[in-house]
């Protein structure tokens, strides 16, 4: 299985370490194909790539690739959100992760959003729990 991790960079990186630990359990499952999302040494400067087209470029070649996109929403991410809509619109299916303890808001695009899943979690154990539910739920 081919999954696309999403996570807040250029939004705040905050919850890089949440990443991390996330990414590494997507990969008991198969092949993370966004596992640099993760990484301490990226920076909400958005350095991962060439340019802004390489990077657009590089990770909606991944998207396409991808069977499933699980994405943690807790901090805002445009880019995130971007990705989640073209998720939808190709007909994947799309995991959405949020710690409402936090105090942010969620918007209302993917809260409202019926052709997701959603699961409020609380801790890492939490979002394997989640993880490990929807995972099981797909046919492929």
């Amino acid at each position: 299985m081919k999954i696309y991790f999403a996570g807040s960079i250029r939004g705040g990186r905050e919850d890089a370490e949440l990443y991390m630990q996330i990414i590494k359990y997507l990969k008991t499952f198969g092949e993370v194909l966004t596992e640099h999302i993760g990484s301490p040494s990226l920076t909400c400067a958005g350095d991962d790539g060439l340019n802004d087209r390489f990077i657009h470029d590089r990770d909606l070649e991944w998207l396409k690739l991808s069977d499933i996109l699980i994405a943690e929403v807790t901090s805002v991410s445009m880019g995130v959100g971007y990705e989640i809509g073209r998720a939808v619109e190709s007909g994947k299916p799309v995991l959405c992760l949020f710690r409402s303890s936090f105090g942010k808001n969620l918007s209302a695009m993917i809260a409202g959003s019926p052709d997701l899943k959603l699961v409020n979690y609380h801790n890492l154990n939490d979002a394997k729990k989640a993880i490990d539910e929807f995972i099981k739920a797909q046919e492929f």
